[in-house]
């Protein structure tokens, strides 16, 4: 069915207020699922709404965690989370990240002891429309063995980056995990009675394996063999040893509904793009470059939020049971 992004947003708000967010929580949550939603990324909007309100409930998360912002220094900014959710904790640490920037030209933001933030690219889009240049990263629960191995160390440990285009837009975004495929699409595939590509993993003898199921009892293949496995150690020991929260080899599953609260850690860089003078000089020349080949474009160019969108129709059943509606 076709759906409005404000149906989706209230809907999705009105769960997690009756599941024990906090209003201005909610809010936050809310309007993360709705951008997910209106972008096509299905893993990171509506299909978590049930795992957030079954935490809420079990107390996995905290819906009326007050985050807590700090300044230890010029350019570090820290929020803890307090074991609430990471959008919320994003948004109340925000204005302080961009105050800092300001004022020495780079600055940290250490989001610390927070619930899953699902999609990097939500929050370092918000610093690029700020005007910023923005590098985030975050880590997950083990499902990725180091090449040759088969012990899982790391998460998928995505990485965003996005880029400001001087107007108050963004330029340039990805936001994209650190193995070949993201583990929501894997358990989407379960989900759906389909096969996987070969290549996207391993199963628990550490083979190559197109079965789902396989996949999961096994571990997801880091991007580029050893140079994913780099950067997704960069991103692991930036996001837990920068915030204090947790290794990824100490979170438990993701959206298990009970257990220990996630204490996740989401690290951001933030840079001024207006230290050299240069940086919108050169982001022209490479737009320029790449605009030669009709087919080409900079990661995120483009990007159009559809409004209304297909939402399947058990699926907003479920929204709409999880609303009380």
């Amino acid at each position: 069915m076709k759906l409005s992004l404000n149906e989706i947003e209230t809907t999705s708000k009105a769960a997690l207020l009756r599941h024990g967010a906090a209003d201005w929580v909610a809010t936050e949550v809310a309007a993360a699922i709705r951008e997910a939603e209106g972008l096509g990324n299905k893993i990171c909007g509506l299909y978590y709404l049930e795992s957030y309100c079954q935490q809420l409930k079990t107390g996995r998360v905290k819906g009326d965690a007050d985050p807590e912002v700090t300044r230890p220094r010029a350019g570090t900014v820290l929020v803890d989370a307090k074991y609430g959710f990471a959008q919320a904790a994003f948004a109340r640490a925000l204005p302080e990240a961009l105050k800092a920037v300001e004022e020495a030209g780079v600055a940290s933001l250490a989001v610390c002891h927070a619930h899953t933030c699902t999609s990097l690219g939500y929050f370092t889009a918000q610093i690029a429309r700020a005007g910023f240049v923005a590098l985030g990263m975050t880590n997950a629960t083990p499902v990725v063995a180091p090449p040759g191995g088969k012990h899982r160390v790391i998460g998928t440990n995505p990485i965003s980056f996005a880029v400001p285009d001087g107007q108050g837009g963004v330029a340039m975004l990805f936001d994209q995990s650190t193995t070949t495929v993201a583990l929501g699409k894997i358990t989407m595939a379960k989900a759906a009675g389909q096969s996987i590509p070969e290549g996207w993993a391993v199963d628990a003898d550490g083979q190559p394996t197109t079965d789902p199921e396989a996949a999961l009892k096994g571990s997801l293949v880091s991007m580029g063999g050893y140079k994913g496995w780099g950067f997704g150690l960069m991103a692991e020991l930036l996001a837990s040893g920068m915030t204090g929260s947790l290794a990824g080899v100490d979170i438990g599953p993701l959206k298990a509904p009970e257990g220990e609260p996630h204490d996740i850690g989401d690290y951001y860089l933030i840079m001024d793009p207006a230290t050299s003078g240069a940086f919108f000089d050169r982001l022209a020349q490479v737009e320029t470059a790449v605009a030669r080949d009709a087919e080409a474009r900079i990661p995120g160019q483009g990007r159009q939020v559809a409004d209304p969108v297909d939402i399947e129709d058990s699926v907003w059943q479920s929204v709409r049971a999880l609303a009380g509606h």
